[in-house]
């Protein structure tokens, strides 16, 4: 065979497999492992929120939802959870600035393809990609566990929850041990 049409067979061959890496949208199926979603990085946001519940990363929801969950703190899920106007108004910047339709990340772009344009999610388990992704999870592992309590305790199973990693091969439910479906 021809040294030419060798060189430019494996240079072919060379750009179809680093096309896979560059223009995948799911960076985790080729082997890398970033951060699914980008981790809290609001210090101000961790405290004030982190102290009730955890800090949800704000590439989890799009921005039109955070603006309808800090304008309406007085009736959080049944909690009263108001924080001054400053406080409100810095937080709100932070999780809309970095919400899932500002973001980079593979799981912020799934979330926001997995939405309608006039939908406006309140709670992340309500997310069709993420109630998708738990969807074979037997309500006895979860809602009967009092180590979880319910799907929304992310960080109960998803153990680098903190840092953004969501992976199902790493989820651990208390009690039961590794998921994965």
């Amino acid at each position: 065979m021809n040294t030419k049409y060798l060189n430019v067979a494996s240079l072919l061959t060379a750009l179809m497999f680093l096309s896979l890496f560059v223009f995948a949208d799911d960076d985790h199926r080729w082997g890398f492992r970033g951060a699914d979603v980008e981790p809290v990085n609001d210090a101000k946001y961790a405290s004030e929120c982190g102290a009730c519940h955890f800090a949800y990363q704000p590439g989890l929801l799009p921005a039109r939802s955070w603006k309808e969950l800090m304008k309406s703190l007085d009736n959080h899920f049944g909690e009263n959870a108001e924080l001054d106007t400053a406080a409100n108004d810095r937080i709100t910047g932070y999780l809309t600035e970095n919400a899932a339709d500002n973001a980079k990340t593979w799981l912020s772009k799934r979330i926001m393809k997995s939405i309608r344009r006039a939908e406006n999610p309140l709670r992340i388990i309500d997310l069709p990609i993420i109630a998708h992704e738990h969807d074979e999870i037997p309500a006895r592992l979860y809602r009967d566990n009092p180590e979880v309590g319910s799907l929304s305790n992310c960080a109960a199973c998803h153990q680098r929850a903190d840092a953004g990693l969501y992976d199902e091969h790493t989820a651990v439910i208390p009690g039961f041990g590794n998921w994965d479906d």
